[in-house]
Protein backbone atom coordinates (compact mmCIF):
# COMPACT_ATOMS: atom_id res chain seq x y z
CA UNK A 1 0.00 0.00 0.00
CA UNK A 2 1.20 3.19 -0.77
CA UNK A 3 3.85 1.97 -3.74
CA UNK A 4 3.92 3.91 -6.63
CA UNK A 5 2.44 2.00 -9.20
CA UNK A 6 2.64 4.08 -12.40
CA UNK A 7 4.42 7.33 -13.01
CA UNK A 8 4.17 9.64 -15.98
CA UNK A 9 6.41 12.79 -16.02
CA UNK A 10 6.28 15.70 -18.70
CA UNK A 11 4.08 13.32 -21.57
CA UNK A 12 4.06 15.36 -24.71
CA UNK A 13 2.14 14.54 -27.71
CA UNK A 14 0.99 16.76 -30.82
CA UNK A 15 -1.13 16.01 -34.03
CA UNK A 16 -1.07 18.35 -36.93
CA UNK A 17 -2.53 21.99 -35.86
CA UNK A 18 -2.92 20.85 -32.48
CA UNK A 19 -0.63 19.80 -29.23
CA UNK A 20 -2.71 17.37 -27.59
CA UNK A 21 -0.37 17.19 -24.75
CA UNK A 22 1.91 19.74 -23.33
CA UNK A 23 4.05 18.68 -20.20
CA UNK A 24 1.54 16.31 -18.47
CA UNK A 25 2.19 14.46 -15.18
CA UNK A 26 0.09 11.59 -13.82
CA UNK A 27 0.76 9.21 -10.71
CA UNK A 28 -1.10 6.17 -9.95
CA UNK A 29 -0.42 4.18 -6.37
CA UNK A 30 -1.57 1.34 -5.01
CA UNK A 31 -4.49 1.33 -2.60
CA UNK A 32 -5.37 5.16 -3.47
CA UNK A 33 -8.32 6.12 -6.51
CA UNK A 34 -6.79 9.16 -8.61
CA UNK A 35 -9.46 11.18 -10.06
CA UNK A 36 -7.91 12.71 -13.36
CA UNK A 37 -10.19 16.11 -14.50
CA UNK A 38 -9.97 18.40 -16.82
CA UNK A 39 -12.89 19.49 -19.81
CA UNK A 40 -13.90 18.08 -22.90
CA UNK A 41 -10.53 18.27 -24.87
CA UNK A 42 -8.32 18.85 -22.11
CA UNK A 43 -6.27 15.74 -22.93
CA UNK A 44 -7.52 12.76 -20.78
CA UNK A 45 -7.74 10.74 -23.33
CA UNK A 46 -5.12 11.62 -25.59
CA UNK A 47 -3.11 10.49 -22.31
CA UNK A 48 -4.73 7.27 -21.56
CA UNK A 49 -3.66 6.64 -25.26
CA UNK A 50 -0.18 7.50 -24.56
CA UNK A 51 -0.18 5.01 -21.92
CA UNK A 52 -1.82 2.34 -23.03
CA UNK A 53 0.21 2.42 -26.23
CA UNK A 54 -2.46 3.14 -28.76
CA UNK A 55 -0.49 6.67 -29.43
CA UNK A 56 3.23 7.10 -29.44
CA UNK A 57 4.32 10.14 -27.10
CA UNK A 58 6.45 12.84 -28.46
CA UNK A 59 8.55 13.35 -24.91
CA UNK A 60 8.29 12.30 -21.42
CA UNK A 61 9.00 9.41 -19.70
CA UNK A 62 6.92 6.71 -18.31
CA UNK A 63 7.76 4.19 -14.90
CA UNK A 64 5.83 1.25 -14.77
CA UNK A 65 6.81 -0.79 -11.49
CA UNK A 66 9.52 0.45 -11.13
CA UNK A 67 10.74 0.48 -14.72
CA UNK A 68 10.79 3.03 -17.31
CA UNK A 69 8.13 1.76 -19.97
CA UNK A 70 6.51 2.25 -23.30
CA UNK A 71 3.60 -0.25 -24.87
CA UNK A 72 3.38 -0.94 -28.34
CA UNK A 73 -0.66 -1.43 -28.17
CA UNK A 74 -3.39 -2.16 -25.31
CA UNK A 75 -2.57 -5.84 -25.71
CA UNK A 76 0.60 -5.30 -24.43
CA UNK A 77 -0.33 -3.07 -21.75
CA UNK A 78 -3.36 -5.19 -20.88
CA UNK A 79 -0.99 -8.30 -20.32
CA UNK A 80 1.32 -5.70 -18.28
CA UNK A 81 -1.39 -5.86 -15.80
CA UNK A 82 -3.17 -2.23 -16.83
CA UNK A 83 -6.86 -2.17 -17.44
CA UNK A 84 -8.69 0.42 -19.16
CA UNK A 85 -12.76 0.50 -19.08
CA UNK A 86 -13.66 2.77 -22.01
CA UNK A 87 -16.71 4.80 -21.83
CA UNK A 88 -17.67 3.64 -25.48
CA UNK A 89 -18.77 0.11 -24.77
CA UNK A 90 -16.17 -2.78 -26.38
CA UNK A 91 -18.83 -5.70 -26.72
CA UNK A 92 -20.47 -8.44 -28.92
CA UNK A 93 -24.15 -8.32 -28.45
CA UNK A 94 -25.05 -11.40 -30.32
CA UNK A 95 -22.44 -13.55 -27.72
CA UNK A 96 -22.77 -14.68 -24.27
CA UNK A 97 -22.09 -11.91 -20.87
CA UNK A 98 -19.66 -14.88 -20.15
CA UNK A 99 -17.96 -15.20 -23.97
CA UNK A 100 -17.85 -11.50 -23.92
CA UNK A 101 -15.77 -11.15 -20.70
CA UNK A 102 -13.82 -14.20 -21.79
CA UNK A 103 -13.43 -13.41 -25.10
CA UNK A 104 -9.89 -13.87 -26.65
CA UNK A 105 -9.32 -15.80 -23.30
CA UNK A 106 -11.38 -18.74 -23.32
CA UNK A 107 -10.87 -21.64 -20.74
CA UNK A 108 -10.15 -24.43 -22.84
CA UNK A 109 -9.12 -27.64 -21.83
CA UNK A 110 -5.65 -30.44 -22.37
CA UNK A 111 -7.30 -31.12 -26.00
CA UNK A 112 -8.32 -27.07 -26.55
CA UNK A 113 -11.87 -27.64 -25.76
CA UNK A 114 -13.58 -24.64 -24.19
CA UNK A 115 -14.71 -25.58 -20.64
CA UNK A 116 -18.28 -23.54 -20.41
CA UNK A 117 -18.57 -24.58 -17.04
CA UNK A 118 -15.76 -23.20 -15.71
CA UNK A 119 -15.84 -20.04 -17.99
CA UNK A 120 -20.10 -19.65 -16.87
CA UNK A 121 -19.20 -20.10 -13.16
CA UNK A 122 -16.05 -17.67 -13.04
CA UNK A 123 -18.08 -15.03 -15.11
CA UNK A 124 -21.06 -15.27 -12.93
CA UNK A 125 -18.40 -14.76 -9.64
CA UNK A 126 -17.54 -11.65 -11.38
CA UNK A 127 -21.16 -11.02 -11.95
CA UNK A 128 -21.97 -11.22 -8.43
CA UNK A 129 -19.24 -9.14 -7.58
CA UNK A 130 -20.49 -6.18 -9.23
CA UNK A 131 -24.02 -6.97 -7.40
CA UNK A 132 -25.66 -8.39 -11.54
CA UNK A 133 -28.04 -10.91 -11.46
CA UNK A 134 -27.81 -11.86 -14.28
CA UNK A 135 -27.00 -15.03 -15.62
CA UNK A 136 -23.75 -15.20 -17.66
CA UNK A 137 -25.74 -17.36 -20.31
CA UNK A 138 -27.24 -14.32 -21.15
CA UNK A 139 -27.30 -12.98 -24.88
CA UNK A 140 -25.46 -9.93 -24.15
CA UNK A 141 -27.50 -7.99 -26.48
CA UNK A 142 -30.60 -8.65 -24.29
CA UNK A 143 -29.22 -6.36 -21.65
CA UNK A 144 -30.04 -2.65 -20.84
CA UNK A 145 -27.37 0.23 -21.49
CA UNK A 146 -26.24 0.21 -17.89
CA UNK A 147 -25.86 -3.70 -17.44
CA UNK A 148 -23.73 -3.72 -20.17
CA UNK A 149 -21.25 -1.33 -18.88
CA UNK A 150 -21.35 -3.46 -15.72
CA UNK A 151 -19.97 -6.52 -18.27
CA UNK A 152 -17.57 -4.44 -18.99
CA UNK A 153 -16.04 -3.80 -15.65
CA UNK A 154 -16.33 -7.44 -15.02
CA UNK A 155 -14.58 -7.97 -17.72
CA UNK A 156 -11.78 -5.76 -16.62
CA UNK A 157 -12.09 -6.57 -13.58
CA UNK A 158 -11.19 -11.03 -15.20
CA UNK A 159 -7.52 -9.41 -16.02
CA UNK A 160 -5.32 -9.56 -13.14
CA UNK A 161 -4.32 -6.24 -13.60
CA UNK A 162 -2.18 -3.56 -10.81
CA UNK A 163 -3.80 -0.79 -12.61
CA UNK A 164 -7.21 0.20 -13.73
CA UNK A 165 -8.81 2.86 -15.12
CA UNK A 166 -12.05 3.72 -15.58
CA UNK A 167 -13.25 6.53 -17.91
CA UNK A 168 -17.11 7.69 -16.84
CA UNK A 169 -18.31 4.07 -15.77
CA UNK A 170 -21.27 5.54 -14.19
CA UNK A 171 -22.52 7.36 -17.00
CA UNK A 172 -25.17 4.66 -18.06
CA UNK A 173 -25.51 3.34 -14.52
CA UNK A 174 -28.75 3.27 -11.68
CA UNK A 175 -28.05 4.66 -8.53
CA UNK A 176 -28.54 1.08 -7.38
CA UNK A 177 -25.56 -0.25 -10.12
CA UNK A 178 -23.02 2.96 -8.91
CA UNK A 179 -23.04 2.08 -5.46
CA UNK A 180 -22.10 -1.82 -6.28
CA UNK A 181 -19.25 0.09 -8.30
CA UNK A 182 -18.31 1.83 -5.30
CA UNK A 183 -18.11 -1.33 -3.11
CA UNK A 184 -15.93 -2.68 -5.91
CA UNK A 185 -13.36 0.38 -6.15
CA UNK A 186 -12.89 0.15 -2.48
CA UNK A 187 -12.52 -3.11 -2.47
CA UNK A 188 -9.70 -2.53 -4.90
CA UNK A 189 -8.05 -0.31 -3.09
CA UNK A 190 -8.11 -2.27 0.04
CA UNK A 191 -6.33 -4.97 -1.91
CA UNK A 192 -3.87 -2.65 -3.08
CA UNK A 193 -4.91 -1.60 -6.62
CA UNK A 194 -3.95 1.42 -8.10
CA UNK A 195 -7.09 3.34 -9.68
CA UNK A 196 -7.55 6.00 -12.45
CA UNK A 197 -11.07 7.48 -12.17
CA UNK A 198 -12.04 9.77 -14.82
CA UNK A 199 -15.41 11.68 -14.61
CA UNK A 200 -17.39 14.88 -15.31
CA UNK A 201 -19.27 13.92 -11.62
CA UNK A 202 -18.03 16.16 -9.56
CA UNK A 203 -19.85 14.45 -6.65
CA UNK A 204 -18.55 10.97 -6.86
CA UNK A 205 -14.65 12.70 -7.16
CA UNK A 206 -15.43 13.69 -3.83
CA UNK A 207 -17.26 10.71 -2.64
CA UNK A 208 -14.74 7.89 -3.76
CA UNK A 209 -11.32 9.02 -4.81
CA UNK A 210 -8.13 10.35 -2.58
CA UNK A 211 -6.40 12.47 -4.86
CA UNK A 212 -7.31 14.41 -8.14
CA UNK A 213 -4.92 15.62 -11.13
CA UNK A 214 -6.73 18.76 -13.06
CA UNK A 215 -5.40 19.12 -17.23
CA UNK A 216 -6.74 21.97 -18.86
CA UNK A 217 -5.88 22.50 -22.77
CA UNK A 218 -3.47 20.08 -22.87
CA UNK A 219 -1.09 21.32 -19.87
CA UNK A 220 -0.86 19.91 -16.24
CA UNK A 221 -2.36 21.94 -13.82
CA UNK A 222 -2.56 20.22 -10.54
CA UNK A 223 -1.99 17.14 -8.20
CA UNK A 224 -3.76 17.67 -4.50
CA UNK A 225 -5.39 14.99 -2.31
CA UNK A 226 -9.43 15.15 -2.91
CA UNK A 227 -9.38 16.55 1.08
CA UNK A 228 -7.72 19.24 0.42
CA UNK A 229 -10.14 20.76 -2.54
CA UNK A 230 -13.29 22.69 -2.62
CA UNK A 231 -15.78 21.57 -5.37
CA UNK A 232 -15.44 25.82 -6.50
CA UNK A 233 -12.31 25.71 -6.32
CA UNK A 234 -11.85 22.28 -8.77
CA UNK A 235 -14.22 23.41 -11.20
CA UNK A 236 -12.07 26.80 -11.32
CA UNK A 237 -8.93 24.92 -12.14
CA UNK A 238 -10.41 22.61 -14.88
CA UNK A 239 -12.21 25.60 -16.49
CA UNK A 240 -9.27 28.31 -15.65
CA UNK A 241 -12.21 30.73 -14.39
CA UNK A 242 -14.83 30.80 -12.01
CA UNK A 243 -18.50 29.39 -12.53
CA UNK A 244 -21.17 30.87 -11.32
CA UNK A 245 -24.51 29.54 -10.94
CA UNK A 246 -24.13 25.86 -12.82
CA UNK A 247 -28.16 25.90 -13.71
CA UNK A 248 -28.80 29.23 -15.15
CA UNK A 249 -32.58 28.48 -15.76
CA UNK A 250 -34.22 31.95 -16.70
CA UNK A 251 -37.88 33.05 -16.49
CA UNK A 252 -40.02 33.60 -19.99
CA UNK A 253 -43.36 34.01 -20.57
CA UNK A 254 -44.99 30.71 -22.01
CA UNK A 255 -47.14 30.80 -25.20
CA UNK A 256 -49.61 28.23 -27.05
CA UNK A 257 -49.42 24.82 -26.16
CA UNK A 258 -46.78 23.71 -29.09
CA UNK A 259 -46.77 19.85 -28.61
CA UNK A 260 -49.62 17.33 -27.33
CA UNK A 261 -49.64 13.88 -26.80
CA UNK A 262 -52.93 12.42 -26.05
CA UNK A 263 -53.22 8.92 -24.52
CA UNK A 264 -50.24 7.63 -26.63
CA UNK A 265 -48.91 4.33 -26.48
CA UNK A 266 -46.31 2.48 -28.21
CA UNK A 267 -43.40 -0.55 -27.17
CA UNK A 268 -42.19 0.97 -23.63
CA UNK A 269 -45.25 3.65 -23.45
CA UNK A 270 -48.66 3.20 -22.02
CA UNK A 271 -51.19 5.84 -22.01
CA UNK A 272 -49.05 8.92 -21.71
CA UNK A 273 -50.35 12.96 -21.76
CA UNK A 274 -48.00 15.02 -22.31
CA UNK A 275 -47.78 18.93 -23.16
CA UNK A 276 -45.57 21.39 -23.76
CA UNK A 277 -46.05 25.13 -24.69
CA UNK A 278 -43.33 27.71 -26.55
CA UNK A 279 -40.80 28.68 -24.94
CA UNK A 280 -40.99 25.85 -21.66
CA UNK A 281 -38.24 23.73 -20.82
CA UNK A 282 -40.40 20.68 -19.57
CA UNK A 283 -37.67 17.98 -17.42
CA UNK A 284 -38.59 14.25 -17.61
CA UNK A 285 -37.37 12.02 -14.81
CA UNK A 286 -37.54 8.74 -13.85
CA UNK A 287 -35.51 5.47 -13.19
CA UNK A 288 -33.59 3.62 -16.03
CA UNK A 289 -36.08 1.56 -18.21
CA UNK A 290 -39.06 3.90 -17.04
CA UNK A 291 -39.49 4.52 -20.75
CA UNK A 292 -38.16 7.72 -20.79
CA UNK A 293 -36.52 7.32 -24.29
CA UNK A 294 -39.06 5.39 -25.61
CA UNK A 295 -41.33 8.04 -25.16
CA UNK A 296 -39.15 10.62 -26.89
CA UNK A 297 -38.65 8.02 -29.50
CA UNK A 298 -42.93 7.56 -30.11
CA UNK A 299 -42.80 10.96 -30.51
CA UNK A 300 -40.43 11.21 -33.09
CA UNK A 301 -41.58 8.67 -35.25
CA UNK A 302 -38.81 5.54 -34.15
CA UNK A 303 -41.14 4.00 -32.05
CA UNK A 304 -44.00 3.06 -33.55
CA UNK A 305 -47.98 4.12 -32.09
CA UNK A 306 -50.24 1.32 -31.09
CA UNK A 307 -52.80 4.00 -29.75
CA UNK A 308 -53.26 7.53 -29.08
CA UNK A 309 -52.37 10.68 -31.10
CA UNK A 310 -49.77 13.60 -31.41
CA UNK A 311 -51.13 17.19 -32.04
CA UNK A 312 -49.08 19.50 -32.78
CA UNK A 313 -50.06 23.51 -32.60
CA UNK A 314 -53.85 22.33 -32.13
CA UNK A 315 -53.71 19.49 -34.81
CA UNK A 316 -53.69 16.22 -35.23
CA UNK A 317 -50.41 15.09 -36.83
CA UNK A 318 -49.55 11.61 -38.52
CA UNK A 319 -45.75 10.73 -37.47
CA UNK A 320 -44.51 7.55 -38.78
CA UNK A 321 -41.12 7.91 -39.27
CA UNK A 322 -38.26 10.23 -37.89
CA UNK A 323 -38.30 12.35 -41.63
CA UNK A 324 -41.85 12.70 -40.94
CA UNK A 325 -41.27 14.22 -37.26
CA UNK A 326 -38.47 16.48 -38.65
CA UNK A 327 -40.79 17.57 -41.52
CA UNK A 328 -43.25 18.83 -38.67
CA UNK A 329 -40.35 20.92 -36.81
CA UNK A 330 -39.38 18.22 -34.14
CA UNK A 331 -36.01 17.75 -33.65
CA UNK A 332 -34.71 14.19 -31.40
CA UNK A 333 -30.65 14.18 -30.16
CA UNK A 334 -30.57 10.78 -28.83
CA UNK A 335 -28.61 9.71 -25.85
CA UNK A 336 -26.43 7.41 -27.95
CA UNK A 337 -24.81 9.66 -30.12
CA UNK A 338 -22.29 7.27 -31.22
CA UNK A 339 -25.64 4.81 -32.28
CA UNK A 340 -28.47 7.36 -33.22
CA UNK A 341 -27.00 10.56 -33.51
CA UNK A 342 -23.76 10.95 -35.70
CA UNK A 343 -21.57 9.27 -38.44
CA UNK A 344 -18.01 8.96 -37.14
CA UNK A 345 -16.46 8.96 -40.87
CA UNK A 346 -18.05 11.88 -41.98
CA UNK A 347 -16.80 15.04 -41.13
CA UNK A 348 -18.00 17.87 -38.64
CA UNK A 349 -19.81 19.75 -41.44
CA UNK A 350 -21.32 16.77 -42.69
CA UNK A 351 -22.81 15.76 -40.04
CA UNK A 352 -23.96 18.76 -38.55
CA UNK A 353 -26.10 19.55 -41.94
CA UNK A 354 -27.02 16.07 -42.45
CA UNK A 355 -30.76 16.37 -41.74
CA UNK A 356 -31.04 19.76 -43.19
CA UNK A 357 -29.39 19.89 -46.65
CA UNK A 358 -32.74 20.66 -47.81
CA UNK A 359 -31.93 24.34 -46.15
CA UNK A 360 -28.77 24.32 -47.96
CA UNK A 361 -30.08 23.63 -51.57
CA UNK A 362 -30.92 25.77 -54.51
CA UNK A 363 -34.25 24.76 -56.24
CA UNK A 364 -32.41 22.81 -58.52
CA UNK A 365 -31.48 20.51 -55.38
CA UNK A 366 -27.60 21.22 -55.95
CA UNK A 367 -26.07 22.28 -52.51
CA UNK A 368 -25.06 25.83 -51.93
CA UNK A 369 -22.09 25.30 -50.26
CA UNK A 370 -21.03 28.63 -49.14
CA UNK A 371 -24.14 28.97 -47.08
CA UNK A 372 -23.61 25.64 -45.92
CA UNK A 373 -19.81 26.16 -44.78
CA UNK A 374 -21.09 29.65 -43.01
CA UNK A 375 -24.04 28.16 -40.78
CA UNK A 376 -21.56 25.14 -39.69
CA UNK A 377 -18.45 27.76 -38.86
CA UNK A 378 -21.34 30.48 -36.75
CA UNK A 379 -22.15 26.97 -34.91
CA UNK A 380 -18.50 25.96 -34.39
CA UNK A 381 -17.94 29.27 -32.81
CA UNK A 382 -21.31 29.66 -31.03
CA UNK A 383 -20.90 26.19 -29.29
CA UNK A 384 -17.28 26.59 -28.88
CA UNK A 385 -16.73 23.09 -30.66
CA UNK A 386 -12.90 22.22 -29.92
CA UNK A 387 -11.91 20.87 -33.95
CA UNK A 388 -8.82 21.65 -36.27
CA UNK A 389 -11.50 22.45 -38.60
CA UNK A 390 -14.94 21.14 -40.26
CA UNK A 391 -13.75 18.93 -42.30
CA UNK A 392 -12.11 16.91 -39.23
CA UNK A 393 -13.57 13.55 -38.91
CA UNK A 394 -16.23 13.82 -35.72
CA UNK A 395 -14.98 10.48 -34.65
CA UNK A 396 -11.91 12.28 -33.88
CA UNK A 397 -13.37 14.82 -31.30
CA UNK A 398 -13.75 14.04 -27.51
CA UNK A 399 -16.76 12.86 -26.27
CA UNK A 400 -17.80 16.36 -24.92
CA UNK A 401 -17.42 17.94 -28.53
CA UNK A 402 -18.91 15.07 -30.47
CA UNK A 403 -22.08 15.92 -28.49
CA UNK A 404 -22.28 19.82 -29.05
CA UNK A 405 -21.97 18.40 -32.53
CA UNK A 406 -24.83 16.03 -32.67
CA UNK A 407 -26.94 18.99 -30.72
CA UNK A 408 -26.07 21.60 -33.51
CA UNK A 409 -27.26 18.96 -35.64
CA UNK A 410 -30.92 19.05 -34.47
CA UNK A 411 -30.92 22.39 -34.49
CA UNK A 412 -29.78 22.42 -38.01
CA UNK A 413 -33.13 21.69 -39.04
CA UNK A 414 -34.84 24.98 -37.75
CA UNK A 415 -37.15 22.12 -34.86
CA UNK A 416 -40.07 24.08 -33.03
CA UNK A 417 -39.77 21.31 -31.05
CA UNK A 418 -36.31 20.37 -29.55
CA UNK A 419 -36.03 16.91 -27.59
CA UNK A 420 -32.81 16.77 -25.70
CA UNK A 421 -32.31 12.86 -24.45
CA UNK A 422 -29.03 13.06 -21.79
CA UNK A 423 -27.60 15.97 -23.72
CA UNK A 424 -25.24 16.61 -20.99
CA UNK A 425 -23.51 12.70 -20.28
CA UNK A 426 -19.75 12.51 -20.88
CA UNK A 427 -20.40 16.65 -20.33
CA UNK A 428 -17.76 18.48 -18.97
CA UNK A 429 -18.87 21.19 -16.25
CA UNK A 430 -18.11 24.18 -18.00
CA UNK A 431 -19.44 22.62 -21.62
CA UNK A 432 -22.71 22.16 -19.49
CA UNK A 433 -22.87 25.35 -18.78
CA UNK A 434 -22.31 26.57 -22.39
CA UNK A 435 -25.23 23.94 -23.60
CA UNK A 436 -27.59 25.65 -20.60
CA UNK A 437 -27.03 28.91 -22.32
CA UNK A 438 -27.78 27.63 -25.82
CA UNK A 439 -31.03 26.25 -24.08
CA UNK A 440 -32.10 29.55 -22.67
CA UNK A 441 -31.16 31.25 -25.91
CA UNK A 442 -33.52 29.04 -27.56
CA UNK A 443 -36.50 29.00 -24.77
CA UNK A 444 -36.01 33.03 -25.18
CA UNK A 445 -36.90 32.50 -29.26
CA UNK A 446 -40.33 30.66 -28.42
CA UNK A 447 -38.83 27.01 -28.59
CA UNK A 448 -40.38 24.34 -26.52
CA UNK A 449 -37.90 22.00 -24.78
CA UNK A 450 -37.87 18.72 -23.96
CA UNK A 451 -35.28 17.93 -21.28
CA UNK A 452 -34.95 14.12 -20.59
CA UNK A 453 -32.07 13.38 -18.05
CA UNK A 454 -31.15 10.67 -14.93
CA UNK A 455 -28.82 13.93 -13.41
CA UNK A 456 -31.43 14.96 -10.93
CA UNK A 457 -29.49 18.90 -9.86
CA UNK A 458 -30.15 19.06 -14.01
CA UNK A 459 -33.39 18.50 -13.99
CA UNK A 460 -34.47 20.49 -10.70
CA UNK A 461 -32.18 23.25 -11.82
CA UNK A 462 -33.19 23.72 -15.49
CA UNK A 463 -37.19 22.52 -15.80
CA UNK A 464 -39.94 25.08 -15.92
CA UNK A 465 -42.22 21.46 -15.55
CA UNK A 466 -40.90 18.31 -14.44
CA UNK A 467 -43.12 15.01 -15.54
CA UNK A 468 -41.72 11.84 -13.85
CA UNK A 469 -41.82 8.15 -15.14
CA UNK A 470 -42.75 4.80 -13.84
CA UNK A 471 -43.23 1.67 -16.36
CA UNK A 472 -43.97 3.35 -19.23
CA UNK A 473 -46.56 5.85 -17.52
CA UNK A 474 -46.30 9.32 -15.87
CA UNK A 475 -46.39 9.17 -12.30
CA UNK A 476 -46.55 12.75 -11.35
CA UNK A 477 -46.08 16.05 -12.31
CA UNK A 478 -44.15 19.40 -10.70
CA UNK A 479 -43.84 22.87 -11.40
CA UNK A 480 -40.08 23.88 -10.64
CA UNK A 481 -41.29 25.48 -7.27
CA UNK A 482 -43.15 22.21 -5.90
CA UNK A 483 -40.39 19.56 -7.21
CA UNK A 484 -37.42 18.55 -5.01
CA UNK A 485 -35.54 15.34 -5.17
CA UNK A 486 -37.18 13.26 -2.63
CA UNK A 487 -40.99 13.94 -4.49
CA UNK A 488 -39.56 12.75 -7.82
CA UNK A 489 -37.48 9.84 -6.30
CA UNK A 490 -41.32 8.78 -5.00
CA UNK A 491 -42.82 8.82 -8.48
CA UNK A 492 -39.74 7.23 -9.91
CA UNK A 493 -40.57 4.46 -7.66
CA UNK A 494 -43.68 4.08 -8.38
CA UNK A 495 -45.58 6.80 -5.96
CA UNK A 496 -48.29 8.14 -8.06
CA UNK A 497 -48.93 12.10 -7.96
Amino acid sequence: MGTELLKLEGIEKSFPGVKALDGVNLTVTAGRVMALMGENGAGKSTLMKVLTGIYKRDAGSMTYLGKKTEFKGPAQSQAAGISIIHQELNLLPELSIAENIFLGREKTGAFGNIQWNTMYREADELLQRLGVTRSSKTRLGDLGIGEQQMVEIAKALSFESRVIIMDEPTDALTDTETRALFTVINELRDAGYGVVYISHRLKEIFEICDDVTILRDGKFIAEMPVKDITEDRLIELMVGRKLEDQYPRIAVAKGNVSLETDNISAAGVNQVCLQVSEGEIVGIAGLMGAGRTELMKAIFGANPLTDGCINLNGKKITINTPKDALDAGIAFISEDRKADGLVLGLSVKENMTLSALRHFSHASGQLHHSKERDAVDEYIDTFNIKTPGRHQPVGNLSGGNQQKVAIAKGLMTRPKILILDEPTRGVDVGAKKEIYQLINTFKKEGMSIILVSSDMPEILGMSDRIIVMHEGCISGEFTAAEANQENIMACAVGKKR
